[in-house]
C-alpha cells in the first residue's frame, strides 16, 4: 500500500483549488493511504472530503521561534508525519510547507518548479520537481501538472465535497429567519475579501442591488472578518438587504450549495461556489482571473486590464482596478449569469 502526504496548509481557496488534485491522486491510487496537513481553518473543509485517510492539523498560533510552544509543536508534528516509505507532495510551495516535507523525511519529496515558487528556497527540500508551469492557466491545473512527477497526468476537475443535508437544513432555517421563503432566486453577495485591494467599495454595492431589486431574487450579505462586518452594514443600511450572521466555513458552503448566483470578488466563497458548480459573477482587480478566477466558461467575470495589472498587492494608493469595475457592467452580468441559469 503506498503512503501520500498531502501539504496545503492554507488559504481556504487555494484548498478547495488543490482538490482536483487530491482526487486524482486518489482515483490513481484506489488503495493508497493519503494523508493531509494543514492549518486549523483549512480542517473545516478537508472534513468534507470523502476519501482522505488522516488530517494533521498544523497549530499555526505556536509557530513563534524560541518558544515553548513552538517547540511542542514542532515534536508533535514530528511524530505524525515523518515516514521514510511515504510520498510527500507540497501544493503550497512556501518555505514553511517546504521545511515540514524535508523534516517528513519522506524518501521522495515533489514540489513546483523553483521558478513557480513564491518562495524558491523551498526548493532545496524536494527531491523532484516537475516542468515549469505558465502563470497565465488556472492554478488548479498547476496543481494537476505537480502530479506528473507521479506518472500521474489529469485534466478532469473533480471536488470531492459532500456536504451534510442536515448542514443544508440548519442554514436554510437562517435563512427563513430573515424572510427567505423559497420562491425567490437566492443571490449571495459577498462582500469581503482578505485584502484591502480586492474590495468593492460599499456605494457600488448597494447601486447593483437597486439595479437588481426588479427582478424576482432574494439578496443577502455575506461577511466573515470584523471589517467586513462594518462594510456589510454599511451596504445593508443603503439597499435595505439583510446581512447573514456571522457563518462558520461549513455553513457558508452550505449557504452557497443552496445560491442561485454567487457575486464576489477573488476570495474564498468565489472558490467555493465554483467548486459546488453555483453560479458566479466574478469581480477582480489585482489578481489574474485566469490564474485565479472562475475555470466554466458560462460563468462570468468582470475584470479590466490596465498597465499595473496582476501587481497582487495587498496594499494600494489609488485602487484603479477595482475602481474600473462599474455597477452597470455587473449588474448586467448578473441578469445574464440569473437569466442562463433558469435556462
Amino acid at each position: 500500500m503506498n503512503r501520500f502526504l498531502i501539504f496545503r496548509l492554507s488559504s481556504l481557496g487555494d484548498i478547495i483549488h488543490t482538490l482536483p488534485a487530491f482526487a486524482a491522486l486518489r482515483s490513481a491510487h484506489l488503495d493508497s493511504h493519503i494523508t493531509w496537513v494543514v492549518e486549523e481553518n483549512g480542517k473545516e473543509i478537508l472534513d468534507l472530503v470523502p476519501g482522505l485517510d488522516r488530517i494533521v492539523v498544523v497549530q499555526a498560533k505556536q509557530w513563534r521561534w524560541h518558544t515553548q510552544g513552538f517547540r511542542r509543536e514542532v515534536s508533535r508534528l514530528l511524530n505524525e508525519i515523518r515516514d521514510r516509505e511515504q510520498v510527500a507532495i507540497d501544493f503550497q510551495g512556501l518555505l514553511k510547507s517546504g521545511l515540514l516535507v524535508g523534516l517528513s523525511r519522506a524518501r521522495q519529496r515533489v514540489g513546483f518548479h523553483r521558478a513557480d515558487l513564491r518562495e524558491p528556497l523551498a526548493s532545496i527540500f524536494y527531491t523532484q520537481h516537475p516542468d515549469r508551469f505558465p502563470e497565465d492557466q488556472h492554478v488548479i491545473f498547476k496543481n494537476l501538472h505537480l502530479l506528473n512527477c507521479l506518472g500521474i497526468r489529469e485534466d478532469r476537475l473533480v471536488f470531492p465535497l459532500e456536504l451534510p443535508d442536515a448542514l443544508q437544513a440548519y442554514v436554510l432555517e437562517k435563512m427563513q429567519s430573515l424572510g427567505f421563503n423559497g420562491r425567490a432566486k437566492l443571490v449571495v453577495m459577498n462582500v469581503g475579501a482578505a485584502w484591502d485591494t480586492k474590495r468593492w467599495t460599499s456605494g457600488k454595492w448597494t447601486a447593483v442591488i437597486q439595479k437588481l431589486k426588479s427582478l424576482d431574487i432574494f439578496p443577502v450579505l455575506l461577511w466573515g472578518t470584523e471589517t467586513e462586518r462594518e462594510l456589510a452594514e454599511e451596504i445593508s443600511s443603503g439597499s435595505g438587504v439583510s446581512m447573514m450572521p456571522f457563518l462558520p466555513i461549513k455553513e457558508v458552503m452550505a449557504l452557497l450549495k443552496s445560491a442561485d448566483l454567487l457575486v464576489s470578488g477573488d476570495t474564498f466563497a468565489l472558490q467555493a461556489a465554483c467548486a459546488l458548480s453555483r453560479p458566479v459573477v466574478a469581480l477582480f482587480g489585482p489578481t489574474n482571473p485566469k490564474r485565479n478566477g472562475p475555470f466554466l466558461e458560462v460563468d462570468k467575470t468582470a475584470f479590466h486590464p490596465l498597465d499595473c495589472s496582476y501587481c497582487y498587492r495587498r496594499t494600494c494608493p489609488d485602487l484603479k482596478c477595482m475602481a474600473a469595475l462599474q455597477p452597470e457592467e455587473v449588474t448586467r452580468l448578473c441578469r445574464e449569469r440569473l437569466e442562463e441559469h433558469a435556462q
